[in-house]
């Protein structure tokens, strides 16, 4: 079955509001998408004073990985996730599915 990743960029809505939102993301929105189907785990990155985007990292296992990453979509059309307006959504978080080619691990 393959593995992959789903990587997704995104930001608060403003600079006011980005404790609220690190606190939802953290909290609410990770464990959230993390019971998703084909999601194994997540894990969230914070941009180091160049005012960048977040990134949150999830490891993904699917006979086809877009749909794993429909299966997101539909659960917020569906309102199965619960949003907050701390996410900044113009522009829209970025997403991208990435299937897992290659590992090495360190000391061989």
């Amino acid at each position: 079955m393959p593995k992959g990743i789903v990587y997704v960029e995104t930001r608060p809505s403003s600079p006011e509001r980005e404790a609220e939102f690190n606190e939802w993301y953290d909290q609410v929105h990770l464990p959230e998408v993390c019971a998703l189907p084909g999601f194994l785990a997540g894990r969230r990155f914070a941009p180091l004073g160049d005012g960048g985007p977040y990134i949150a990292v999830y490891e993904v296992e699917a006979d086809d990985l877009n749909d794993v990453v429909a299966g997101l979509f539909r659960a917020l059309q569906e309102g199965k996730l619960n949003m907050s307006d701390a996410l900044q959504t113009e522009p829209m978080p970025k997403v991208r599915v990435l299937e897992h080619t290659a590992s090495y691990p360190r000391g061989t």
